[in-house]
């Protein structure tokens, strides 16, 4: 049971998520989580996968389009299902709770720990490389930053919903300069007849057919975050607006910067070359930015600082919102009565982070999350129109046309299908992790069969911690 408000010994204004997001501090919270480490570090996996430089940018295209379809389908679902929590909402409220949990349990063991620790390991490499040039850092040093800097940005989140999205907002200007850094000498050079890296961009000899789903999911990887708006939407002013407005925005802004930024990578480093980096846009700055190459990694560092920024801010989002609906422990429902803040379900996703990142294998993460993460989305937007056709009744602002949320499911569904083909052990344990929240399920939420003793002790050690933590249920409702 919950310790009350008066037991915190804490007089003040009503405790809840406030909606103090703008419009620009939502396309800001897209685009700053958007363009994280992907940029960065997602060429050289694109091309690995995609085998030639004409269809890697065709992949990056195309995940820009898909991306568009995706966030267009979760513009339409975030308007008219008004809660937070994203994914793990609307699959809830379309297919039931079941899929839900898997999504949720993923979401808590493998997919945010992993994403998480993908984006942050590059933070750390990019903060610590240019000091062991030319060898590379060493892989303990790479962790104790990255470490540092998840603990920070945590530490921010609990402080201060304000202080995390103006920072956010700052961040993702900062990164949007930061690829203006990389296009602008490119598109010079390229426009100066230094054509030659694109003669004959499509070679057969190098395709990878088999290959092409591992592309899609670093490329997609590169685009993650434009579901993120839809964790906060009731901390988000005028939803009904701000939700479909950002999303367009930011996938157009983003999509552009992409495709230039990897034709300026293309233009002054080799495929070989590219394939052979372990920063890409450290590599692009030696060669092209002699002067001020050793800022990139600064603002590269900066603009993963950002993207983690972002994450960890709106999937704090999908554990509360799981917990307000009983199926996930009653703490991570709790808001810090001063500073409104879902201190819990921040502070309790560090012990997995903090594990994925003593694993440390980038790409192995990559492939290890993305299952289950495309899967799920793949099923929300199927939610979609299953929902449409239940509930014809129910007002939609914002109304995408059918055949969008049906082009991103089956695309969605192929990729991950033929993914257990081209990496079935990554792609195969992901599947048994998520396959692993069944007996979960089964257990504490569809027949709970847990002894009342251990009921009891989790009541009990549930009351210690919230009064530790001075956290206690939202006190009025938000949707």
């Amino acid at each position: 049971m919950a310790v009350s408000r008066e037991s915190c010994s804490h007089e003040g204004e009503t405790v809840y998520l406030k909606r103090k997001i703008t419009l620009v501090r939502a396309i800001s919270l897209t685009i700053g989580t958007i363009i994280g480490s992907g940029i960065f570090i997602s060429p050289k996996g694109v091309l690995k996968n995609s085998g030639n430089i004409g269809l890697s940018l065709v992949i990056w295209l195309a995940c820009g389009v898909l991306s568009m379809f995706g966030a267009l389908s979760y513009a339409d679902l975030g308007t008219s299902i008004k809660k937070s929590g994203g994914h793990y909402i609307y699959l809830l409220e379309t297919l039931g709770p079941l899929p839900a949990f898997l999504r949720l349990w993923a979401e808590f063991v493998m997919i945010r720990p992993a994403n998480i620790d993908v984006v942050s390991l590059a933070f750390g490499r990019y903060v610590i490389e240019p000091l062991f040039t030319p060898c590379h850092a060493p892989g303990l040093a790479v962790k104790l930053i990255t470490a540092m800097g998840v603990s920070l940005i945590i530490a921010l989140n609990c402080c201060s919903v304000r202080w995390a999205a103006n920072m956010q907002t700052a961040l993702a200007a900062l990164k949007l300069v930061t690829i203006t850094l990389i296009i602008v000498p490119g598109m010079v050079t390229l426009f100066s007849g230094h054509t030659e890296n694109f003669q004959n961009p499509f070679d057969s000899s190098s395709l990878a057919l088999d290959k092409l789903p591992l592309a899609f999911y670093s490329g997609m990887f590169a685009y993650g975050g434009w579901f993120y708006v839809n964790f906060v939407t009731e901390e988000i002013i005028n939803p009904e607006r701000n939700i479909p407005i950002t999303v367009i925005v930011s996938l157009i802004t983003v999509t552009i910067a992409y495709i230039l930024t990897n034709v300026s990578y293309y233009t002054i480093l080799t495929a070989e070359e590219v394939l052979e980096s372990e920063a890409v846009a450290m590599s692009f700055a030696d060669r092209a930015l002699q002067g001020f190459s050793s800022a990139i990694p600064i603002l590269v560092a900066l603009s993963c600082f950002g993207a983690l920024n972002g994450g960890i801010f709106a999937s704090a989002r999908m554990l509360f919102a799981a917990s307000r609906e009983g199926q996930w422990p009653q703490l991570f429902s709790m808001i810090h009565i001063r500073r409104h803040t879902p201190l819990p379900a921040l502070i309790l996703m560090m012990p997995l982070i903090f594990l994925m990142i003593s694993i440390g294998d980038l790409y192995g993460l990559l492939n290890f999350y993305s299952f289950s993460r495309w899967l799920f989305m793949g099923l929300a937007t199927l939610g979609l129109v299953i929902h449409r056709f239940r509930h014809p009744e129910l007002p939609r602002p914002f109304k995408v046309p059918m055949i969008i949320p049906l082009v991103f499911t089956v695309m969605c569904l192929f990729i991950v299908g033929m993914s257990l083909y081209a990496d079935p052990v990554n792609t195969g344990i992901g599947c048994a992790i998520t396959l692993s929240g069944l007996p979960v399920y089964y257990l504490t939420i569809y027949k709970p069969c847990v002894p009342g003793r251990c009921t009891a002790l989790f009541n009990f050690l549930t009351a210690k911690l919230q009064v530790l933590m001075e956290v206690i249920p939202q006190e009025i409702k938000t949707y």
